[in-house]
């Protein structure tokens, strides 16, 4: 059945889908938390089905730069279904693969984008954070409200709504409410409970911040591992090519610095990587200089549901796979896809949408939160008691990678509009640009 919107005086309602012609329900009050990838993303499907959607975002405006993250498998499907299979690519970082060398330089392994049919260590769509939020979000910001240096300061819920009070004093109901605020969701402290219920830390600290490419970095990937003290250093490149993004990655079994204060975790990050070999000296040099400084335990968020009434969760909120699995952008695209099809499909019913949502997602999650903590295990620092890693050359390995690139449906949600023609009018944007 054809999506279908008509006006009645102020009222704007639609047909959904279910199989019952003719059912009609007032037209939903989404109300998303986060605007980084997983909230534009389900905004986007959101929208496509007819609901009014909202997103509030903490920060001031987009968060540019940041870690490059990838697409394989069954998430590049869904960036084409949202018609931004062009956009996206011409925003990617263009590389061509990834060296890992010795402390001399010397190339010691290469791994390249076109390997494994583009779904490989170095994914054909690999793209800055930053610029893939900024492609979601002029996807989105005609038809959807977005607000920014605001958040969600209070929240009740009973069985017809959820009524939120912003911390700038705004008062509204919606239907429903969405977390997609990344690892440390306050929405998911205050609906769930406290991180420490969910976090799991996998031992390791991430640090990533862009330096000038005065290291004649070329569309190459190079990655020095320092094997005794399981530290890393890594430099990538970058659309920007008088630029390039350095990493770092360092074993750590007691990290407690606030990811919230910058000038600790740079403290760190410097008694951390003292001494490490290959261009580490250099790239710290330029660690006071950044604009774009990031550091934070790798962890998952492990839940039994992602969901509690009218409220649910999505992405890093609600599943993180960390860093490690290469896989938290396509669990995002993915579950934005699912999530909003599956609410839309159950005439915006929570209880089965996100029933649906989380029985169809749930193990796709898994296995990639399984690749997670296996790739963090092979960066440990071995000890005399450690247990032996797993043979990843197995028939076991290559089936929970196939589970983690492309174990999920993604059903056509029969009625959905083209791709191209979002379903309704358009909503008034307040979205700062």
């Amino acid at each position: 059945m054809e999506a279908v919107m008509g006006v009645n005086d102020s009222e704007q309602e639609r047909t959904i889908p279910t199989g019952e012609p003719g059912t009609r329900v007032s037209r939903p009050r989404v109300l998303v938390a986060g605007a980084s990838i997983a909230g534009p993303a389900l905004a986007h499907w959101l929208r496509r089905w007819g609901a009014e959607v909202t997103v509030v975002e903490r920060a001031p405006e987009l968060r540019p730069g940041g870690q490059a993250v990838d697409a394989r498998g069954i998430a590049k499907e869904v960036i084409v279904r949202m018609g931004l299979d062009a956009a996206v690519r011409a925003a990617c970082t263009d590389t061509a693969g990834a060296h890992t060398v010795d402390a001399d330089g010397k190339v010691l392994e290469t791994f390249r984008a076109d390997d494994d049919g583009g779904d490989g260590f170095i994914a054909d769509i690999e793209i800055l954070r930053g610029d893939l939020s900024q492609v979601l979000y002029d996807d989105t910001r005609d038809g959807v409200e977005y607000i920014f240096g605001d958040r969600i300061a209070e929240l009740a819920q009973d069985g017809d709504g959820v009524d939120v009070v912003f911390a700038s004093g705004d008062r509204r109901r919606f239907d429903l409410v969405v977390g997609a605020d990344g690892l440390h969701s306050e929405l998911r402290a205050m609906v769930f409970g406290p991180h420490e219920r969910f976090l799991r830390h996998l031992g390791h600290v991430l640090a990533f911040y862009s330096v000038p490419n005065e290291f004649g970095l070329d569309r190459w990937l190079l990655e020095y591992q320092d094997q005794e003290s399981g530290r890393s250093a890594l430099l990538r490149p970058i659309q920007d090519a008088a630029r390039a993004m350095a990493m770092f990655y360092c074993a750590s079994a007691d990290f407690d610095v606030d990811y919230r204060d910058v000038a600790a975790q740079k403290r760190l990050l410097r008694e951390r990587m003292a001494g490490l070999g290959w261009l580490a000296p250099d790239i710290l040099a330029h660690l006071d200089d950044t604009p774009d400084f990031y550091l934070d335990q790798v962890a998952q968020v492990v839940m039994d549901r992602w969901s509690s009434g009218r409220v649910g969760l999505l992405g890093d909120a609600a599943f993180s796979s960390s860093p490690m699995s290469g896989q938290g952008t396509g669990l995002a695209l993915v579950g934005a896809y699912v999530l909003a099809g599956d609410l839309a499909a159950a005439e915006w019913d929570p209880g089965t949408g996100f029933a649906r949502y989380e029985a169809r997602m749930r193990s796709f999650v898994e296995a990639n939160q399984e690749i997670g903590r296996l790739n963090a295990r092979t960066r440990d620092v071995p000890g005399p008691d450690a247990e032996p890693l797993p043979d990843f050359s197995g028939e076991w390995f290559t089936e929970l990678v196939g589970r983690a690139i492309n174990g999920v449906e993604l059903p056509d949600y029969a009625g959905a509009p083209d791709s191209a023609a979002p379903a309704g009018s358009p909503i008034t944007s307040s979205a700062k640009p």
